[in-house]
């Protein structure tokens, strides 16, 4: 992908968002939807138990929650790290059929995962766009954060930052520790990840709070738990 090509879909081009849960997702389904495409679907793989998100490792009803929010259909299938792509093409095509032709996707500038993203939809017979390709990692930060979305890491990996992160919101003194230790801002190299709970795409904030912190592979990671209102 090039300065020249068309980062996000025309307008009134349906698309879906592969939705990771986290910032850059967010911002990427942000910025198409102000070029005035219009999102259909939010599409997230499971894991195969069918409790957390592959990517995030958030739970499904919290994905339920954002989605909800947002007023945009969410998509799940379950699937091993083995199966991912064929399930991912397999709901591809089932999205195409109600003449979804777009995808958009969150990732910054690591080109295995451009080509990965452009050759399963062409799989399906659709186009992929990354809003945020190739931009500047602390104006991604400063961007998100002057819309006013709100996103708290839920990830770290622990050989880069330390567990004290995990469960804090991002902000403006975040980045700046982010830039004394010498880490991504972005977490583009799976430093961190994160969980939107508001901004402009949500019709409210969600209600949440943080459970207990485990450990696994070498990455921290606190649970996340959201109250819908009866």
């Amino acid at each position: 992908m090039t300065a020249k090509t068309r980062l996000t879909p025309g307008r009134n081009e349906k698309f879906f968002c592969s939705w990771s849960g986290g910032k850059d997702s967010c911002l990427a389904l942000h910025r198409a939807s102000q070029a005035g495409a219009k999102p259909s679907y939010l599409l997230t793989i499971i894991c195969e138990d069918g409790v957390r998100s592959r990517s995030h490792g958030l739970r499904k009803d919290v994905l339920e929650a954002q989605a909800s929010a947002m007023g945009i259909p969410l998509l799940t299938r379950c699937a091993t790290w083995e199966e991912y792509e064929s399930v991912f093409i397999d709901a591809l095509h089932e999205i195409r059929k109600e003449n979804v032709k777009s995808g958009v996707f969150g990732d910054i500038d690591f080109p295995p995962h451009l080509e990965w993203e452009k050759k399963v939809c062409e799989n399906a017979d659709m186009t992929a766009y990354l809003p945020l390709w190739e931009c500047a990692r602390q104006g991604l930060l400063e961007e998100f954060l002057a819309l006013g979305y709100k996103a708290m890491i839920v990830t770290v990996e622990e050989k880069k930052l330390d567990k004290r992160f995990l469960g804090k919101v991002i902000d403006r003194g975040i980045i700046d520790e982010f830039r004394k230790i010498g880490i991504d801002p972005c977490g583009e190299n799976g430093e961190y990840h994160t969980f939107v709970f508001d901004g402009p795409a949500f019709s409210k904030p969600l209600s949440i709070e943080t459970g207990e912190i485990t450990e696994h592979c070498g990455y921290g990671m606190i649970d996340v738990l959201v109250h819908r209102k009866r």
